[in-house]
């Protein structure tokens, strides 16, 4: 809490607060006037005028006044490819920004805010390279493809702020962001993201902390984006309750009480932690070359201008990463048996269990790039990367460090048309050449399509992809006190995993409606079993999913819904929900002289029963549960209500989460034997300033 409050001293002292006046964005026609004089997206959702995305060439914009203007993008990892993104402002939704489950609650965790989790729905799985250890917190660590750069003509900071619950089991998260421009080029900033859960259950907590460093430049010839980053986890497990009929049937066990308090409720593990250290720098930078013509620019008052335009042909690319992540896994007390097997320290209870993982990458890439010329209507890049890794593994003396070494080199290649009105498309292939790579490669495809249909526009966007890969390091080898890949099965010969994948999706923007299907088949899918060991499906896996998104609106009154059926082939090895929903009835209104934008209502989120994954800390990550114990999870609807309120450029919410907790089917888990928090009361603050 004291961190919290002296970054609030320090960015209050650097910043103040700057009142958005209201004006027609010319440059993005999806933003509109509404009858009330706001500022609206296409949704409807209320912005603040200084916040709509402008072009992304920032050196051909002119600063003519001090309003504030703003807009933000984040890059592709590989070559740093620019994508224009909104700027978050809108309050629809804000109540569940902070949600370990999700916007509309596909995640599985173990119930306490930052805790590790897995997205049900297959098709929306994190595809995003990141460590082993941090992959199951992609709530908290972010890649360098998922920050946002921003470029402001006034220095711009936003401060967010969680809390929910008492000081005995809430929990708290402060995010800040700042970004200044030296120039109309050159931006720089920090970002600050603070999170603490003590846990409504024994042994429960999570404390995270990421800070980093940002800068952009984009100028006609020389552009860069470099960024550091630095994350710090520390999170006390407990591996779940002792008996599920704590939460399922309290009266059963409640030894003459109406119910166990949540903290008093057994656990199997205490004292218990898990420790990771992460940083990564990323810097990618090109160089363009190209020539000048003369363009002519027509002023607000009609005036018409000559002025010189540099238009790139060729682009000289290089991207550059380096991270490191240290695990550690610490343990004292252990139950007798709880872990099958003990490797390294068989004489006490105890483990202390470490890993490091050191990893050095290089992409030099050559572009061509789309529309120097009528003719050229796409772009072509062909690249080469190559990428060292180092990890060092715990021997079994305990004192001595098992290293390995690791090389891969690619080739790969781009062909993309993003400037197109109507269509667009991106193929990119790789191969890999040398090293761990050889036998390797990753091709895939998207098309956006657009068309107009009965006066309204329809999006349509096909992907697919064939990948043959091969299993991350860590499925392969890993030393520990209770887990030794390299003992016994030789996990080292494991197979590439082999997917072929095909999706459709199809947006109507009038009729608010998303309907998406898709297929996936697997060959070799590369799991933990039921023991939380690697393991390889000896046959194909197929994986078949659709989706339908469609939002009502009467007046005031608003539902959005989210169904989604998915089906595996083999349950066994894949288990999935059949069903997922997503349901959202609210009001939506103005008040104090249709100044203050409300929603007013509650949504629930519900999936169908099934075998869902199981946790082990030991490991830090998800695993088919064992046969001899298995429970199904789902069927119960998880309901909140909330207010959500936007006053210029201030957010605000109250949440009750968890409201029907103790009426009807009292199984609420989204991992089995990890109850989700009872009753609980959250409220969050989001604030812009400006400078």
């Amino acid at each position: 809490m004291k961190r919290i409050l002296f970054t609030i001293i320090l960015f209050s002292t650097v910043a103040f607060t700057a009142f958005a006046q209201v004006d027609r964005n010319p440059l993005n026609p999806n933003y509109r006037v509404d009858e009330f004089g706001n500022v609206v997206d296409q949704h409807g959702n209320q912005l603040d005028p200084s916040m709509v995305p402008q072009d992304l060439d920032s050196a051909n914009v002119e600063i003519k006044s001090l309003a504030p203007k703003l807009y933000m993008w984040t890059i592709d990892e590989r070559l740093g490819n620019r994508k224009n993104i909104e700027v978050d402002t809108t309050h629809h939704h804000f109540q569940n920004s902070n949600l370990v489950e999700g916007y509309k609650g596909h995640f599985n965790h173990l119930g306490n805010l930052g805790s590790p989790r897995y997205n049900r729905l297959f098709f929306l799985r994190d595809q995003i390279d990141r460590p082993f250890f941090i992959t199951p917190y992609s709530s908290f660590f972010f890649a360098p493809e998922e920050f946002k750069f921003a470029n402001s003509n006034i220095p711009y900071t936003n401060l967010t702020y969680y809390k929910a619950g008492s000081k005995i089991n809430g929990e708290e998260r402060f995010k800040s962001y700042f970004s200044v421009n030296a120039n109309k080029r050159f931006a720089f900033g920090f970002n600050i993201d603070y999170l603490y859960g003590r846990g409504y259950y024994h042994s429960q907590s999570t404390a995270f902390f990421n800070a980093g460093l940002f800068a952009s430049y984009i100028g006609d010839k020389y552009q860069l984006h470099a960024m550091y980053n630095n994350f710090t986890l520390k999170m006390a497990e407990n591996a779940g309750i002792t008996d599920d009929k704590y939460i399922t049937h309290p009266e059963d066990m409640a030894q003459g009480k109406n119910q166990y308090e949540p903290q008093n409720i057994p656990t199997n593990l205490d004292n218990t932690w898990n420790r990771n250290t992460n940083f990564y720098i990323y810097l990618n930078h090109k160089y363009n070359l190209g020539f000048h013509k003369e363009s002519l620019t027509i002023s607000e008052n009609n005036d018409s201008t000559y002025h010189e335009e540099f238009i790139p042909v060729t682009s000289f690319i290089h991207t550059l990463k380096l991270d490191r992540n240290r695990r550690r896994y610490i343990s004292r007390n252990e139950p007798e048996d709880f872990y099958p097997n003990t490797h390294i320290n068989r004489t006490s209870n105890t483990s202390n269990d470490s890993t490091t993982y050191i990893g050095f990458k290089n992409t030099f890439a050559i572009s061509l790039l789309e529309g120097f010329h009528k003719y050229a209507k796409s772009g072509l890049t062909a690249y080469i990367s190559h990428k060292i890794s180092k990890y060092d593994l715990m021997n079994k003396d305990s004192v001595t460090v098992d290293s390995y070494k690791e090389n891969q080199v690619y080739f790969g290649g781009e062909l993309a048309r993003r400037q197109g009105k109507i269509f667009n498309y991106n193929v990119t292939a790789e191969v890999g050449v040398a090293g761990k790579a050889v036998g390797e490669f990753d091709v895939k495809g998207n098309l956006d399509f657009n068309f107009k249909l009965w006066n309204d526009t329809v999006n349509f966007v096909a992907r697919g992809g064939v990948s043959r890969l091969l299993p991350n390091f860590y499925m392969r080898h890993y030393h520990s006190n209770h887990f030794y890949w390299d003992e016994g099965t030789d996990f080292s010969e494991m197979n590439n995993e082999i997917t072929s994948k095909v999706e459709g999706e199809l947006n109507i923007s009038n009729w608010d409606t998303n309907i998406k299907a898709g297929i996936q088949n697997i060959k070799n899918y590369t799991y933990f079993n039921g023991l939380a060991l690697p393991s390889q499906a000896g046959s194909n896996i197929q994986v078949v999913s659709a989706s339908l998104n469609q939002n009502f609106k009467l007046g005031i009154f608003h539902l959005d819904n989210e169904v989604t059926w998915q089906n595996s082939s083999n349950n066994s090895v894949l288990p999935l929900p059949k069903l997922s929903l997503y349901h959202n009835l609210y009001i939506k209104t103005k008040l104090a002289k249709k100044v203050l934008s409300l929603e007013l209502g509650g949504d629930v989120r519900y999936f169908s029963k099934y075998k869902g994954l199981a946790y082990t800390p030991a490991i830090q990550n998800f695993h088919l549960q064992n046969e001899e114990s298995q429970v199904d999870i789902g069927g119960y609807p998880i309901v909140n209500v909330y207010a959500n309120l936007h006053l210029k450029r201030t957010r605000f919410f109250v949440m009750f989460y968890h409201i029907n907790q103790g009426s009807g089917n009292s199984n609420y888990f989204l991992t089995p034997h990890h109850p989700i928090n009872p009753r609980l009361l959250k409220f969050g603050l989001s604030w812009n300033f400006y400078d």
